[in-house]
C-alpha cells in the first residue's frame, strides 16, 4: 500500500501520530451528548485541518446514523479507517472512547465508596455550557452545508419536529428520510467531495482522487479486521455463559443484546436498560440510575458510557470492588466491540456508494433529516443545561418539553453566554473557551455551595 507521505508537491494525509493526537484530543473533550460530539469532530476534521471535505463527512455520518450504537463514535472510527486503514479506525474509536471510559470508572469507584463529589459535579457544571454554545455552532454551520434545496430544508424540518413534537421513533425518521431521497433523487444533492470549505481540497479527498484503488485495498483489510471484531466480541461472552459465571455472564449478554439494538443512540433504550436493571436484575436503584445518566450526560464520550456505570454497580453489588471494576471493563467490552464490527464490515461498501444516484440522493436525505435530529438533540441538551426542571405537555397528539420558567438557573445562562463571547466575540478557540468556562463554573459553584 503507497505510504500516507507521498513525493512533494503530490497530496498526503496527516501523520498516524498527528491523528493519534487529534483523536485523543477528541476523546477529551467530547462532553455534550451526540450532538457535541460531532459538532467537535465537525471542527476538528474539516474546518480546523481540512483533513475532510464537508461532504465525505456528512456521507460517513449519514452511514453512521443508521447503524445501532454511538453515532459519533462509529463516525470517529470511519474517518479514521478512510484516512490511516484499520489501524486508523482502531486507534480514532478507542481513543474517542478511553479517556471517557476511566473517567466514567473512577467516577463509579468514587460513587461506590464515598458517595456524589460536588468538586467533580461543579467541574462538569460550566463544561456543559460551554458545550450548548458548541452545539448550537456547529448546528448553524452544518444546516447551511447540508441544506441546499428546498426539500432539504423542508424534510430537515419534518424530521425535528417528527422527533420533538411527535415523539416518532428516530429509525422511523431516519428511514423515511432514506426512502424519501431514493425515490426522489432530484429532489437532494449530496455534494461533490474536495473542499471542507473555500480554499484548496480536503487532504482525504485529494489523496483518494489520486489513488481511486486506495478504498479497495482498505476494504480487503477492513472485512478482516470486522470478522475479528466479532469473534473478540462474542468469544468472551459464549466462554462466561458457558462457565456460569454469575454477574459477569449476565452483565456480557445482557449489554452485548443492548449494543445491537441502539439504533438511535443511548436516549433509544435507556428506558429498557433502567427497567431490565433495575426491576429485573436489581443490579441499582432508580436514583442511582439518575445518578448515572447525570454523569455521563457530563463527563466526555457517548452518553452510552452510562451502561458501564450499570455494570460496575452490578459487579460492586455481587463482589466488591474488584467486581465492579472487571463488570464495567466488560459492559465498555461488549458495548463497543460490536461499534468496530458495523464499521469494518459496513463502511467499504458505503465508500461504494457514491457514483450511485440513488443511493447518494437517500443519503443526502438522510442528511437532511440529520440536521433536524441535532437539532432536536441540542433543545433536549440546552432545555436541561439551562433549567432546572423540564415538563411533558401533551397537547392534541403532541407531546412536547417544556421548561418551566421559575426553574432557570442564572448561572448557567451566564456560563453560556461566557462560552458565547470567548468563542465568537474574542475568538479564543474551543480549549481557551472549555478552560475558562469550566473554570469559573467551579469557582461559582463551590462559592454558591
Amino acid at each position: 500500500m503507497p505510504s500516507e507521505a507521498t513525493a512533494a508537491g503530490e497530496p498526503r494525509l496527516p501523520a498516524f501520530k498527528e491523528a493519534l493526537r487529534v483523536w485523543l484530543k477528541i476523546g477529551l473533550l467530547s462532553f455534550g451528548g451526540p450532538a457535541g460530539q460531532i459538532a467537535l469532530l465537525h471542527r476538528e476534521v474539516v474546518d480546523e485541518r481540512n483533513w475532510v471535505s464537508d461532504a465525505r463527512f456528512l456521507h460517513a455520518l449519514n452511514f453512521c446514523t443508521l447503524l445501532p450504537g454511538p453515532e459519533a463514535q462509529q463516525l470517529a472510527t470511519y474517518l479514521g479507517w478512510l484516512m490511516h486503514g484499520v489501524r486508523g479506525g482502531i486507534a480514532a474509536g478507542t481513543l474517542f472512547v478511553l479517556p471517557g471510559m476511566a473517567v466514567m470508572l473512577g467516577l463509579s469507584v468514587l460513587y461506590a465508596t464515598l458517595g456524589e463529589v460536588p468538586v467533580v459535579s461543579a467541574l462538569f457544571f460550566g463544561l456543559k455550557c460551554a458545550v450548548l454554545v458548541l452545539v448550537v455552532e456547529a448546528l448553524l454551520r452544518v444546516a447551511r452545508r447540508a441544506l441546499k434545496t428546498d426539500a432539504a430544508l423542508a424534510l430537515a424540518a419534518a424530521a425535528f419536529l417528527a422527533l420533538y413534537v411527535f415523539g416518532v421513533p428516530f429509525p422511523g425518521v431516519v428511514l423515511a428520510a432514506a426512502l424519501i431521497g431514493y425515490f426522489a433523487p432530484g429532489a437532494f444533492r449530496g455534494g461533490g467531495h474536495g473542499t471542507a470549505k473555500d480554499g484548496p481540497p480536503a487532504a482525504l479527498d485529494a489523496v483518494l482522487a489520486a489513488d481511486p484503488g486506495r478504498p479497495a485495498r482498505l476494504a480487503a483489510r477492513a472485512w478482516r479486521a470486522g470478522w475479528v471484531a466479532v469473534a473478540l466480541w462474542l468469544l468472551p461472552v459464549a466462554l462466561l455463559m458457558a462457565a456460569g459465571a454469575g454477574v459477569l455472564a449476565d452483565v456480557a449478554w445482557f449489554f452485548s443484546k443492548m449494543a445491537v439494538v441502539t439504533v438511535g443512540g443511548a436516549y433509544a433504550v435507556l428506558a429498557y436498560v433502567a427497567q431490565a436493571a433495575v426491576q429485573g436484575y436489581g443490579w441499582l436503584t432508580p436514583d442511582q440510575m439518575l445518578v448515572g445518566l447525570g454523569l455521563a450526560e457530563t463527563t466526555p464520550g457517548p452518553l452510552i458510557l452510562m451502561l458501564q456505570f450499570v455494570g460496575f454497580l452490578a459487579g460492586y453489588g455481587a463482589g466488591g470492588l474488584g467486581w465492579g471494576v472487571l463488570a464495567a471493563l466488560l459492559t465498555v467490552w461488549v458495548t463497543f466491540a460490536p461499534c468496530f464490527v458495523f464499521i469494518f464490515l459496513g463502511a467499504p461498501y458505503v465508500e461504494r456508494l457514491h457514483s450511485n444516484r440513488e443511493l447518494t440522493s437517500a443519503l443526502a436525505a438522510v442528511t437532511a433529516a440529520v440536521v433536524g435530529v441535532i437539532a432536536n438533540l441540542a433543545l433536549w441538551f440546552g432545555l436541561r443545561v439551562l433549567f432546572a426542571e423540564v415538563r411533558r405537555v401533551e397537547v392534541g397528539p403532541a407531546t412536547l418539553d417544556m421548561p418551566v420558567p421559575g426553574s432557570l438557573d442564572p448561572l448557567a445562562l451566564a456560563l453560556a453566554a461566557l462560552a458565547a463571547v470567548c468563542l465568537f466575540r474574542l475568538r479564543l478557540g474551543l480549549l481557551k473557551t472549555l478552560g475558562i468556562t469550566a473554570a469559573v463554573g467551579l469557582v461559582a459553584k463551590l462559592a454558591l455551595g
